[in-house]
């Protein structure tokens, strides 16, 4: 019996996979725990527009997320901060401080938000430091981030 998953199935196939199992299997565990259904003509034809459609998808958002790492490379943002002698900051600057200040003004036409920033921890001494910013899967920016001592 052939059908099409709906979902994934451990040790069977992924979402949209076409597979061939046992008649009893399919009639009486996946179809009607909602695992999949059958392999007829306009179901085929069903899963394959679904496909083009997620593919479509996937291209637009890569596109997008090209276009806003190239608003975001060359971007240097610079925090005036409280030091000691040492170089060491009284407080840090976070992920929130780096997203707030890149998306201040009409530098950017999106929202950066602060989960995309890839900084381990919160800088805290003076210095420059390069963050990247991942906006999708397989497109990433990078900011030079400046911390300087604060006058006064």
């Amino acid at each position: 019996m052939k059908l099409i998953l709906k979902n994934s199935v451990e040790h069977l196939g992924e979402a949209g996979d076409v597979v061939s199992v046992k008649a009893g299997f399919g009639r009486n565990y996946l179809i009607p725990q909602g695992h999949a259904y059958v392999a007829s003509e306009a179901n085929l034809a069903k899963v394959e527009a679904e496909r083009a459609l997620a593919h479509e998808g996937a291209r637009r958002d890569r596109l997008e997320a090209s276009r806003r790492a190239s608003q975001l490379e060359g971007m240097s943002l610079t925090f005036h901060e409280r030091a000691g002698d040492d170089g060491k900051l009284f407080g840090s600057v976070t992920l929130a401080d780096i997203a707030e200040q890149a998306t201040a003004g009409d530098r950017l036409d999106f929202e950066l938000d602060r989960r995309m920033i890839g900084l381990e921890e919160p800088i805290k001494t003076l210095g420059v430091v390069t963050v990247l910013v991942k906006l999708h899967a397989e497109v990433e920016a990078s900011i030079e981030v400046r911390v300087e001592r604060e006058e006064g």
